[in-house]
């Protein structure tokens, strides 16, 4: 049975040699424009899911063609098309995901679709995203994942959803030891590869282990654990393309006249 779900999601295409990191054996699903960046890559999608109104005329005539399943759903929807993805996949049973993802300009598209791959609801998967070349692991209570990493190669390790606590980094330059780690603390940015394997461990919470500019066939071994994961409520509003003049409305004098 195959075993990986692969989510080819919207935005900017993914490099060619993602490709070389993908499991043979797999499922894929496209999400709406994920499709043409699919075919783009020579991916056989399994799976069309989206309001499809971001695909390309083209790559909806040849998904029609091909016989793929489509599943449709209203523009009026309350989750992203990255969302569906996912949720076609847990429903299909499949125990590790690979999303790809080759960003963006919509920085609020970006963070759902990172905070998607990131969701609790997951965690009785093993997810790996690729962001471009860059490899992000997903961790929740208690997983533990060794990631490949040459000595010397950075990487980061940022809790999401809230605070994790029972943070083990074993075989890097700055270790840690049953730490707590903050939502938005900095504590685990930039931390390098050490010469013997690195192993992470998490006790609770979320926690992303990031690896910039690889492409290292590694999946994370995780130890799922199906209690439910709590989180502080925290919003942030994002004004995408915008950049508000402040000035013309706090200090207009101090902004050239206009004499033409």
């Amino acid at each position: 049975m195959v075993a990986t779900a692969v989510i080819v999601i919207g935005g900017d295409p993914p490099p060619a040699s993602i490709v070389a990191v993908l499991p043979p054996e797999r499922f894929v699903i496209a999400a709406d424009s994920g499709y043409d960046h699919a075919i783009a890559l020579g991916l056989t999608v399994d799976l069309l899911v989206g309001d499809l109104d971001s695909i390309s005329a083209a790559g909806l005539v040849d998904a029609r063609r091909r016989g793929i399943v489509i599943e449709e759903h209203s523009p009026d929807k309350d989750a992203t098309d990255t969302e569906l993805a996912l949720i076609g996949a847990v429903e299909r049973g499949f125990d590790q995901v690979v999303g790809i993802f080759g960003g963006g300009d919509r920085l609020d598209h970006a963070l759902a679709a990172l905070f998607a791959f990131a969701a609790p609801h997951l965690s009785g998967c093993r997810v790996t995203l690729w962001w471009g070349d860059t490899r992000i692991i997903v961790l929740h209570d208690g997983d533990a994942v060794e990631p490949a990493g040459s000595p010397g190669e950075p990487f980061s390790l940022l809790p999401l959803h809230g605070p994790a606590t029972g943070v083990d980094i074993v075989g890097a330059r700055y270790p840690l030891t049953n730490a707590c780690v903050a939502a938005g603390s900095s504590l685990g940015i930039s931390n390098l590869f050490g010469t013997t394997p690195s192993v992470v461990r998490l006790g609770t919470g979320t926690v992303i282990h990031i690896t910039p500019h690889t492409v290292t066939n590694t999946l994370p071994t995780t130890v799922p654990n199906t209690a439910p994961n709590t989180a502080p409520d925290t919003l942030a509003t994002i004004t995408p393309h915008t950049v508000g003049n402040i000035l013309r409305t706090t200090a207009p004098d101090i902004l050239p006249k206009d004499d033409s």
